[in-house]
């Protein structure tokens, strides 16, 4: 995207009663940094904290403005450039926490198996010490004195990730973003849900997407049309790859990540893997011997 990054700390007004502050935390899985927003004309809502950052701390504070307070806090998931700050920001404000649940909640039966005999994140940075005030359930409401936000619970970036829905606005979290495909990484990262989440987001046909890391979606549809297309192309690729006989995710990642930097090869392996879990779910490969992410994968007959 040639999008002009926005400066760490800078409130943007991108409607009546949504403004924008970008986290100092820019990396290649971070884009320009996380996006929080403040949602409201006099109890605001906050959607997504971000990173453990003094600096953030006070740029989302000073974005409060005479006759207004921060009265929610609402984060989309639980990674460490989107959950650290909310417990800091609730102690400031006296505002609730509102989340899916702790991190590990929402996972899929084979991905808690997964997690059980050893799988571990890939360092994507799981915040294990987020635990939220209340929970919300998927389709849950919550209001404000000028604004009402629906919980939508879309898996599949990770198990307790939820969007918002505004009107026919969505805040979609790392679930959808504008300049890249987001990262699916077991067992956090569940595809089969993914997919099904991304199908989900179409169906409510919003106008507007407002994504954890990036500018705004002003096309969603097309967008999520893209994600879905690009993750069956994924799909395709490995399948392919699978004809030549028995291979482990990261002899595929090889084959199919072919203009990928080496510096996000890690995350692609990840990526794979989380297709074959997927095509496992289906019963269209299986592993040879244990499902891990060492396994070699073949094609069932």
């Amino acid at each position: 995207m040639n999008q002009d990054r926005p400066e760490a700390g800078q409130v943007v007004e991108l409607s009546r009663h949504v403004r924008r502050v970008v986290a100092p935390n820019p990396s290649p899985m971070t884009y320009w940094g996380t996006n929080t927003y403040l949602i409201g004309s006099q109890d605001l809502a906050v959607i997504d904290p971000g990173p453990d950052s003094a600096d953030h701390l006070r740029a989302i504070l000073n974005a409060v403005r005479p006759g207004q307070d921060i009265t929610h806090i609402f984060v989309t998931h639980s990674h460490v450039d989107h959950s650290p700050l909310a417990s800091t920001l609730s102690d400031e404000t006296g505002a609730s926490v509102y989340a899916f649940g702790a991190s590990g909640t929402g996972r899929s039966d084979v991905m808690q198996r997964l997690s059980a005999v050893g799988l571990m994140d890939a360092g994507e940075g799981v915040d294990h010490d987020f635990v939220p005030d209340i929970r919300l359930a998927d389709g849950e409401t919550v209001s404000g004195s000028d604004w009402t936000l629906e919980a939508l619970w879309t898996p599949g970036h990770l198990g307790n990730h939820l969007s918002f829905q505004l009107g026919k606005t969505v805040f979609c979290g790392d679930l959808v973003m504008g300049w890249a495909s987001s990262l699916v990484s077991p067992p956090d990262g569940d595809l089969t849900d993914f997919m099904a989440s991304c199908r989900r987001l179409r169906k409510l046909k919003p106008a507007l997407m407002h994504a954890g890391h990036g500018a705004p979606i002003k096309k969603p549809v097309e967008r999520l049309d893209w994600l879905i297309s690009h993750r069956e192309s994924r799909e395709a690729s490995i399948l392919e790859a699978l004809r030549e006989g028995p291979a482990t995710a990261a002899k595929l990642t090889r084959l199919v990540y072919t203009d990928t930097p080496e510096s996000l090869m890690g995350a692609a392996t990840r990526n794979v893997l989380a297709h074959l879990i997927d095509l496992f779910g289906k019963g269209t490969v299986s592993p040879v011997g244990e499902l891990n992410d060492r396994a070699h994968f073949a094609l069932c007959n």
